[in-house]
C-alpha cells in the first residue's frame, strides 16, 4: 500500500481536527451500540422489540432526510453538525442515568433511540456533503476512504471495549462515557478554520429544492442505479446487524464480550476494505468494485447466517465488512464526485435516504421474520433477494455499455 496515498486529507488542517475528534467520538457510538442492543435484549428476550427499536431509531432519516438535504445546502455545515452533537450527547447522558437508576424502560429506549435519530438524520447529509468543504474535490477519494477506515476502526475498538466494560462498569457506564466521547468531535469542529457562511437569498421552496435533485439523480444513470441498489440493499441486506445479539447468544451461546468481538471481526474487514481502496488512489474500476462488493458481502452473510462456530463466524464477518466497505465507499465517492456543488447536500440526503433511511422497514422486517421462523432464515431470505437484485443490475448496465 502506499503510504502518500493513503494519508493525502491529512494535508488539510481541518480534516485533521475532524478526523481525531470524529474518531473518539464513534468509539463511544460504538460501544453504545453494543451496549443498547443488549439491554434491549436482555429487557425483552425479543427479537421483534430488538427490530422495533432499531426501526424506531431509524425511521426519521426515512422521514427527515430529504429536508435535512435542503438545509444542509442552505445554512452553516459546521454550525448544524455541533448543534446536532451536543444533542447526541445529551441524549447519551439521559440514558445513562435512566439506567443508572434502575427505571429504563424499553419504551424510553425507543424514545431516546427516536430523539438521537433525529439528530443524526441532520448529521449525516451535512456531514457527507462537508468532507469536500474540508478536503477539495482532489482529495474526496482519499477522505472518504480515510473516514470509513475510522469508522471502521472506532467499529472495531467500541464493540471490543463494550464487552469488557459492560462486565466492569455495567450498561449505564458504556452509555456515560458515548456521551463525554461528542466533547472531542464538538472541540474539533469549533476549532476548525472556516470561511464565514455566506446566506443565499431567494431560495426556492423545500418542495422545489427537493425536486430539483430528484430530477438530477433521476437523469443521472449512474447514480440512478447506485441509489436504487442502496435502497434494496438498505431493506434486505443490511438488518442482519440488528440481529447480531440472537445470533451471539441463540446461535453462538456468547455473552456481550463475545457479541462485541464477532462486531469487531466485522470492523477490521471493513477497516482493512477502506485502506485497501485509500491506497488505489483516484484510478479505480467503480463498476467492479462497487458490484463485486455487493454480491461478496451477502454471499458472505448468507454463510455466517448458517455457522454454528463462533471462530468460523467471525471470520466470515471479517470478510464480509471488508466487501461492504470496498462496495459502499465507492459508492459514496461516485455520488459526490457526480454532484454538482449546490446539489450535494440535497443529493446526500437522497443517498442518505436510500442507505440508510429504509432501513427501518428492513429492521423491522427482519426482526418479525426472525420471531416467526428464526434469525437465520430471516437473514438468508433478505440477502438472497439482495443478491438477485444485483444480479439483474449488472445484466441492465452491460446491455446499456
Amino acid at each position: 500500500m502506499n503510504l502518500q496515498n493513503i494519508l493525502a486529507a491529512f494535508r488539510h488542517r481541518n480534516y485533521r481536527l475532524f478526523f481525531a475528534g470524529q474518531g473518539v467520538s464513534l468509539i463511544g457510538t460504538w460501544m453504545q451500540n453494543v451496549a443498547l442492543g443488549w439491554l434491549v435484549y436482555d429487557l425483552t428476550r425479543s427479537a421483534f422489540l430488538l427490530g422495533f427499536v432499531n426501526f424506531l431509531s431509524a425511521l426519521p432519516v426515512t422521514v427527515l432526510t430529504l429536508y435535512a438535504g435542503v438545509v444542509a445546502d442552505r445554512h452553516d455545515k459546521r454550525a448544524i453538525l455541533i448543534l446536532n452533537q451536543t444533542a447526541a450527547m445529551l441524549l447519551a447522558f439521559a440514558l445513562a442515568a435512566l439506567v443508572y437508576w434502575r427505571v429504563v424502560t424499553v419504551w424510553q429506549i425507543a424514545l431516546i433511540g427516536l430523539l438521537t435519530g433525529i439528530a443524526n438524520t441532520f448529521d449525516m447529509p451535512t456531514r457527507q456533503s462537508f468532507v469536500v468543504d474540508m478536503v477539495g474535490k482532489e482529495n474526496l477519494l482519499n477522505a472518504i476512504a480515510l473516514n470509513s477506515s475510522m469508522f471502521h476502526t472506532a467499529r472495531i475498538i467500541g464493540p471490543a471495549l463494550a464487552g469488557v466494560l459492560i462486565a466492569h462498569i455495567g450498561m449505564d457506564g458504556c452509555f456515560f462515557l458515548n456521551g463525554l466521547s461528542f466533547l472531542a468531535v464538538i472541540a474539533g469542529y469549533a476549532a476548525m478554520r472556516m470561511p464565514a457562511h455566506v446566506t443565499a437569498e431567494n431560495h426556492p421552496s423545500l418542495r422545489h429544492a427537493t425536486l430539483e435533485a430528484l430530477r438530477y439523480v433521476r437523469d443521472d444513470r449512474v447514480l440512478r442505479a447506485i441509489v436504487l441498489m442502496q435502497a434494496v440493499v438498505s431493506v434486505f441486506g443490511l438488518p442482519y446487524a440488528v440481529l447480531m445479539p440472537v445470533f451471539a447468544r441463540e446461535v453462538l451461546h456468547t455473552g456481550a464480550s463475545g457479541l462485541g468481538y464477532l462486531l469487531a471481526a466485522n470492523g477490521i474487514g471493513a477497516l482493512l476494505g477502506a485502506l485497501t481502496l485509500a491506497s488505489l488512489g483516484e484510478h479505480v474500476h467503480q463498476r467492479r468494485l462497487f458490484f463485486g462488493g455487493l454480491l461478496g458481502f451477502c454471499g458472505l452473510v448468507i454463510a455466517f447466517a448458517w455457522s454454528t462456530s463462533f471462530w468460523l463466524s467471525a471470520v466470515l464477518l471479517l470478510c464480509a465488512g471488508y466487501c461492504m466497505i470496498i462496495a459502499f465507499a465507492t459508492a459514496n465517492t461516485t455520488v459526490q464526485t457526480r454532484t454538482p456543488d449546490h446539489l450535494r447536500g440535497r443529493v446526500m440526503g437522497i443517498y442518505v435516504l436510500a442507505f440508510l433511511g429504509l432501513n427501518p422497514f428492513g429492521a423491522l422486517l427482519a426482526g418479525s421474520v426472525a420471531h416467526a421462523i428464526n434469525a437465520s432464515i430471516a437473514v438468508t431470505i433478505g440477502e438472497a433477494i439482495c443478491f438477485i437484485a444485483i444480479l439483474v443490475a449488472i445484466r441492465l448496465s452491460t446491455r446499456r455499455q
